[in-house]
């Protein structure tokens, strides 16, 4: 069973009430050092993210999701941060509530065009620190530009 209709399951039995939700999210930056994020239709923007599925490492999800959500393949440079608890809880606008247990993933893509192949997606575009559109979730800024302790060892 993926993770989709595992959850799908759970708010048929449980409604719209909080659920924890182990996921992974990745930083992905141009040469430029702008952060590539996912405009979804509805919602704020986000990182190319989403939910670990049964059976599948977070390694394994990120490469999946990157790659759902924006067309490119990825590989994996490091786990930047682990991000949950209270600041992580986010309302969809169907009402249904959720609180995510992320794992922060720094990604470089390797091959791939976009257009991106998922529906949830409006559009992928790469900002500078500096023009930085509201997200959905509060990932600290050094974390998402991998600065100070965030960097990455060359």
């Amino acid at each position: 069973m993926n993770a989709e209709s595992y959850l799908m399951g759970v708010r048929r039995k449980f409604g719209q009430g909080l659920l924890l939700n182990p996921s992974v999210a990745a930083v992905v930056l141009d040469e430029s050092k702008r952060l590539l994020l996912q405009e979804k239709f509805n919602e704020a923007w986000s990182l190319p993210a989403g939910a670990i599925e049964s059976g599948e490492s977070p390694r394994e999800a990120v490469i999946r999701e990157v790659w759902e959500d924006t067309g490119y393949n990825v590989t994996v440079k490091s786990i930047i941060d682990v991000f949950g608890g209270r600041e992580f809880r986010y309302t969809y606008p169907n009402g249904d509530r959720i609180e995510y247990a992320v794992t922060l993933f720094h990604c470089e893509i390797t091959s791939g065009d976009s257009p991106f192949i998922d529906t949830e997606t409006k559009s992928i575009r790469y900002f500078s620190e500096n023009e930085m559109p509201a997200l959905a979730l509060p990932y600290p800024i050094a974390a998402l530009f991998l600065k100070d302790s965030y960097s990455t060892p060359p």
